[in-house]
C-alpha cells in the first residue's frame, strides 16, 4: 500500500456509518507544508469534496499540477555558462556535481568542475576522484584556501579553454551561520562579476529524505543568495516529496532534477505528470 493511502486510512475514522477524512493531517504529513496544506484543505470544503474521498484526491491531484506546472529552465549560455551549487551538508552536492557534469559531457559539452569546499580537504578529493572517472578538468586549491578565489581561477580558466559549463561545488552550511552564507554571497558576486552573468544560476541541492525541513532550507538559501532551482537528492521509499510541491507553492522556485543514486546516471529530469503519479502510489 502506498503512503498516501497508508495516511488516508490512518486519519480516516467511522462515525455511525459515515467516513470521517482529517484531510490537514494528511496534508501536513504528506510534507506539502502548513500554507499549501491549508489552501488545499480550503479548496475541498469550498467544493463540498471533504467526504468525497475518491474525487478529493483528483482535485488535490489536478491542484498540484496546476502548481507545479511547466516550467522552461535553461541552463545558462556562456563561454562557461556558470552553475553554483549550494546547500546543507549532506545534501549530495559533490554527487550532483559529478551527475550534471556527467550529463553534459554526454551531450557533447565542454565542461569544468570548481571545488570551493575549502573547509574539508575529503570534499575536494571526492570531486576530483569522480573528475579523473569522467576525464574532466577540477580547479582546486588547499585546505583553508579562500573559496572566492578560487572560483574565479576556475572561472578563468574555463573561459580561456571556450568551456561550456563551469560546475562549482561549494561546502555545506546552515543557511543561518552568518559567516559562511556571506562567503557563499562573496563566490556568488565573484562569479557574477567575471562572468557577466547577473543573477547568477544557484541551484540548491537537497536531501528529499529531510521532509518539511527542505522548505526551511530552500526559504534561507532563496533570502540570501535567490535561487534558480532545486535538485531533489535520494527521493526513495522513506522521502514522500511533498515538499518539491511546497517550494514551488511558497517560493515559486521550481525543481529541476531528482537524484536517486550515486551512479552517474541517476539524475532524472523532473517531470510534475510523473512526480504526481508518484506521490500518490509510492
Amino acid at each position: 500500500m502506498s503512503f498516501w493511502k497508508n495516511l488516508v486510512g490512518k486519519f480516516t475514522t467511522l462515525i455511525g456509518q459515515k467516513e470521517q477524512v482529517d484531510w490537514e493531517a494528511i496534508l501536513i504529513e504528506s510534507d506539502l507544508g502548513i500554507n499549501l496544506s491549508q489552501k488545499l484543505y480550503s479548496l475541498l470544503e469550498k467544493e463540498k469534496l471533504l467526504t468525497r474521498t475518491d474525487l478529493a484526491e483528483k482535485r488535490i491531484r489536478k491542484e498540484l499540477i496546476a502548481i507545479l506546472g511547466n516550467d522552461r529552465l535553461s541552463f545558462p549560455i556562456g563561454q562557461p555558462g556558470v552553475i553554483l551549487l549550494v546547500g546543507v551538508n549532506g545534501g549530495g552536492k559533490t554527487t550532483t556535481a559529478a551527475k550534471l557534469a556527467y550529463k553534459f559531457k554526454s551531450e557533447g559539452k565542454k565542461v569544468y568542475l570548481a571545488a570551493c569546499d575549502t573547509f574539508r580537504a575529503a570534499a575536494t578529493e571526492q570531486l576530483k576522484i569522480w573528475a579523473d572517472k569522467l576525464e574532466l578538468p577540477v580547479i582546486s586549491a588547499k585546505e583553508g584556501a579562500d573559496a572566492a578565489s578560487v572560483a574565479f581561477r576556475a572561472f578563468s580558466q574555463a573561459s580561456q579553454s571556450q568551456a561550456d559549463y563551469l560546475i562549482v561545488d561549494t561546502a555545506g552550511r546552515q543557511a543561518n551561520k552568518k559567516n559562511l552564507m556571506l562567503e557563499l554571497e562573496k563566490i556568488k558576486k565573484t562569479l557574477e562579476k567575471a562572468s557577466g552573468q547577473v543573477p547568477l544560476f544557484v541551484l540548491l541541492v537537497v536531501d528529499g529524505t529531510s521532509g518539511s525541513n527542505v522548505l526551511v532550507q530552500a526559504k534561507e538559501f532563496h533570502q540570501a543568495l535567490g535561487l534558480s532551482a532545486m535538485v531533489v537528492t535520494k527521493l526513495d521509499s522513506s522521502a514522500k516529496g511533498g515538499m518539491i510541491a511546497a517550494v514551488k507553492y511558497e517560493l515559486g522556485i521550481p525543481t529541476l532534477f531528482i537524484g536517486r543514486g550515486e551512479n552517474l546516471e541517476a539524475l532524472e529530469a523532473f517531470s510534475p505528470e510523473g512526480f504526481i503519479e508518484e506521490f500518490f502510489s509510492r
